[in-house]
This record gives structure tokens, C-alpha cells and sequence, in this order.
């Protein structure tokens, strides 16, 4: 809510990570990159350069038997610098959610109110969108791997702050809302060239899995952080959250050093990233149809389907019998366990090659699950939809984030990547005020059910009055 979790990834293994051993990465290498041939975004197929990702794909679509089919499919952690990154992703990933349960945890305690705790959080949204689309532009720019030093830095020295304020009891909610805006602008300015990154340093018949091993970290961190926070709170003090949470980022800070430099492929260095350069990002987007259809599907599954808004009401009145506490508990942490389930066992759909095909299957099923929990009289059993929910979510997020890295040239995938990060955060918050409004209107539970059929609907009308995105092929 207040910090999405910070993720990096990796390079290639040896002397040829991301192009060479002096740590420049050039394009038709073993590296994975698609700039010599950057895939196609016609909505026919999605290529990336014939030499790239060839070197142990081939090798990781077969020989696999028994568990190892469905288990998770780490060929990226193969690569040493990757899965350098990787583990301190899996650090940070916990760390964000430590200051992410302290900011309001902290603004409750000098204010007493949860409405301040809502405007804490619309606080740090616009920064977040305003430097996320402009952050893209940047990232196509200039070596994204000195962008990620800068703002990852800066996001460091901003939880420093945090703890300062706490550790001396400053008792000011101004100032926290004032750094948790500039914590949100160092993030929306480093997700995009984090993200824009991953088909520089993986091949691309690897992307599903980096984004799988990724995305199931983050999750994680999703779960166990809050859980973590709770703990610590009583045992060492709210402060020191923050100050873990800095510590952790330090840990990142040290793993972009060890990256290969990422500047611009093409003479995109000498460009101003200016408002023009957004714009044209959009028009990109319009322009080519499989990008855009990705961006809709993601928006149809968060907008109609998402249902979090919800669940106070669901606990306090459907599910009351069973505490409210303990069913609100359930509820939100139901669909990013299903997440976390559905990375673990990632190897069941990684290596499929219709991503467009897995994005319309996976948002349906999104919406069948989201309409059967909202049909459940049972918790139990609506739990058990919501994070059936979760795991095809992780199968929608791993293809979109393929699709976008594959079919796209690598001048635009910063810009792309921040127009994204915008979708992923702004969906869910337009559903909050969709499914709160219906739910006051019609009650929760047939405002659950009726927007989980209405993301079926929506994503086979999709599929089938426009065929680019179920014709994508990789």
C-alpha cells in the first residue's frame, strides 16, 4: 500500500554477462537481449534475436520429469550475478513491507484516526504516478544501471529519515507524509528501469521465469513482512523498522554495483527525457496492438475483479460467525499466499509459449475465482477462491511481464515499464472505490460475484474481437 517491493534482477553467467566481461551490454550476444532483433509487436509472434536465449532454453523445455515439471523453474538463478541480486531481492522484499506496516502504524498512533492513514497513503500516490512515467523516460535515456544506484540510494536515505524522525520522537504526521511522497518518487523513478532491465541480462526464453522467481518473492515479502513487523514491534520498537528496512537497501545498493553497465542501445543518450518522450510512449502503446491489449487485460482483471475493498464488510458481516479479526486476517492474506503457491509452481506454465494465450486464460480464471468467493457462504471455502485467485494472478503477471519486455525495442522498454507500474497501482485503487460503492449499494458478497463475472466476460470479449494478444507467440 504504501511502498510496492523493490525487485532487481541479474546478468548472464561468467565472463559473458550482459555482452562481456568489462560489464558493457551489447546487443546479439549470449545475453538474452532483443536489440539486435527486438521481438515483434504486431500481435503475430514475439521474437527476440536468433542467437539470444538459445543457449540453455532449448536444454530447460526438456529432460524435466516428476516434480521437477511443476516446480519452479530457476534456470535464471543459473547465472551468478542474477542470483546475487535475486537473494537480496528476497531481503529487501521484507524490508519494504516493514516500513510499510510502520507508516501507518505510526500515523495511527499520533493521530488516532484511519482517515489520516488514507490520506497518508493518496499522498505518496501522485509522486509515485508523476515519477513513474517520467522515470520511463529516463530509463531509455541513460544507463539504467546508474539510475538504479541513484534512486535505490535515494530510497535508502529516505528510510534513514524515516527512522530519524522516529528515533526522536518528532510526532509529525506533515513529515511523514512529506517523506513517504519522496520515498514514492525515488520508487517510481527506479521501477521502471529495474523492470526495463530484465531482457538486457536474462534470454528471452527465460523472461517468464525471471518475472515467476520475482514476482514470488515479492509475494513473500507480501506475507511474511507484515507478519515480521508484528513481531518486531513489541520485542525492539517501531524505529528500528525503518532502520532495518534501510540496512536491507543497502544490501540492494551492492548488488546494482555489481551489474554490467545498461546504457542505451541505440543513440537514445543524447535525447532529453522530457514530456515528449512520455507522450511518445503512449502513442507506442497505441500503436501497437498486443501492448496495448496487455495493459487492458491487466486493467479488466484489477478494476472489475478486485475485490479487497471489500473485505472489512465481508468479515464484519458475511463472515462474522467466524470473527471478524480472524476472517479480515484471512481474506487479505488469501490471495498473495495463492501468489506465492502459484510462483512455487511456476514450472507448470513458464516455458509455455503463447504468453498472449496465458494472459486470457489466466485473467478468466482470475475472474471465475473472484466470482466463486463472493458466492461462498463458507470462509473457508471462499479463502480457498481467493487464493486460487492469487495464483493465476501470478500466471497473468508473469506473461504480461513477458510480453511487454519482449515486444517492445529496447528504447521504449522504460516507458513502458513506468506506464505499467501506473496500471499495477492505479487498477486496484479504482476498484476500491467501484467494489466500496456496490458493495454499500448491493452488498459485499454479490458485489464480489458480479465483478468476477464481469472480468470473464470482459477478457473473452477481448480475446475475440481483437486476436493479437491470444496470436502471441514468443
Amino acid at each position: 500500500m504504501y511502498r510496492a517491493t523493490r525487485m532487481s534482477v541479474d546478468t548472464s553467467e561468467s565472463s559473458g554477462e550482459s555482452g562481456t566481461d568489462s560489464g558493457t551490454a551489447t546487443p546479439g550476444r549470449s545475453t538474452g537481449t532483443t536489440g539486435g532483433g527486438t521481438g515483434r509487436a504486431d500481435g503475430s509472434t514475439g521474437t527476440a534475436d536468433g542467437s539470444a536465449g538459445t543457449s540453455d532454453g532449448s536444454a530447460g523445455r526438456t529432460g524435466r520429469s516428476g516434480w521437477r515439471r511443476w516446480a519452479m523453474d530457476t534456470r535464471p538463478l543459473r547465472r551468478p550475478a542474477y542470483r546475487r541480486l535475486w537473494s537480496s531481492t528476497a531481503v529487501t522484499a521484507v524490508g519494504s513491507q516493514l516500513t510499510a506496516v510502520a507508516v501507518p502504524k505510526q500515523i495511527y498512533d499520533i493521530t488516532g484516526s484511519s482517515a489520516w492513514v488514507g490520506y497518508a497513503s493518496l499522498a505518496g500516490l501522485l509522486p509515485l504516478v508523476v515519477f513513474a512515467l517520467w522515470g520511463g523516460a529516463i530509463a531509455d535515456s541513460m544507463d539504467r544501471r546508474r539510475l538504479l544506484l541513484v534512486t535505490n540510494t535515494g530510497i535508502a536515505v529516505t528510510s534513514l529519515l524515516f527512522w530519524a524522525q522516529a528515533v526522536t520522537g518528532l510526532d509529525s504526521v506533515l513529515v511523514l507524509m512529506v517523506l513517504l511522497a519522496l520515498q514514492q518518487a525515488f520508487f517510481g523513478l527506479n521501477s521502471p528501469a529495474r523492470s526495463a532491465s530484465v531482457a538486457r541480462l536474462v534470454p528471452a526464453d527465460e523472461l517468464p521465469a525471471a518475472n515467476a522467481l520475482g514476482a514470488t518473492v515479492m509475494q513473500t515479502g507480501s506475507v511474511a513482512g507484515p507478519m515480521l513487523a508484528g513481531a518486531l514491534i513489541p520485542l525492539v520498537g517501531l524505529p528500528e523498522l525503518y532502520l532495518i528496512d534501510a540496512l536491507a537497501l543497502c544490501v540492494t545498493v551492492w548488488a546494482v554495483l555489481r551489474l554490467p553497465a545498461l546504457p542505451p542501445l541505440t543513440g537514445a543518450a543524447s535525447r532529453r527525457a522530457g514530456l515528449r518522450e512520455v507522450v511518445a510512449g503512449f502513442r507506442y502503446i497505441a500503436l501497437h496492438k498486443v501492448l496495448l491489449l496487455s495493459f487492458l487485460a491487466d486493467i479488466i482483471a484489477m478494476v472489475l475483479g478486485m475485490p479487497r475493498a471489500l473485505f472489512p464488510q465481508l468479515a464484519a458481516e458475511t463472515y462474522a460467525s467466524y470473527g471478524e479479526g480472524f476472517a479480515l486476517g484471512l481474506l487479505f492474506a488469501a490471495i498473495p499466499v495463492g501468489a506465492v503457491v502459484g510462483g512455487l509452481t511456476s514450472g507448470t506454465f513458464s516455458r509455455a509459449r503463447r504468453h498472449g494465450l496465458m494472459v486470457i486464460v489466466s485473467v478468466a480464471a482470475w475472474g471465475a475465482a473472484i466470482a466463486g468467493s463472493g458466492l461462498s457462504g463458507s470462509l473457508w471455502l471462499a479463502v480457498a477462491f481467493l487464493a486460487v485467485a492469487g495464483a493465476a494472478d501470478m500466471v497473468s503477471m508473469v506473461f504480461r511481464g513477458a510480453i511487454l519486455l519482449s515486444a517492445a525495442t529496447d528504447e521504449m522498454r522504460g516507458r513502458l515499464q513506468g506506464v505499467f507500474t501506473v496500471v499495477v497501482v492505479g487498477g486496484p485503487r479504482v476498484a476500491d472505490v467501484l467494489h466500496g460503492t456496490a458493495g454499500s449499494a448491493f452488498g459485499a458478497p454479490a458485489a464480489v460475484a458480479v465483478g468476477g463475472l464481469l472480468v470473464i466476460v470482459a477478457v473473452l470479449v477481448l480475446a475475440f474481437v481483437t486476436p493479437a494478444l491470444r496470436r502471441y507467440t514468443i
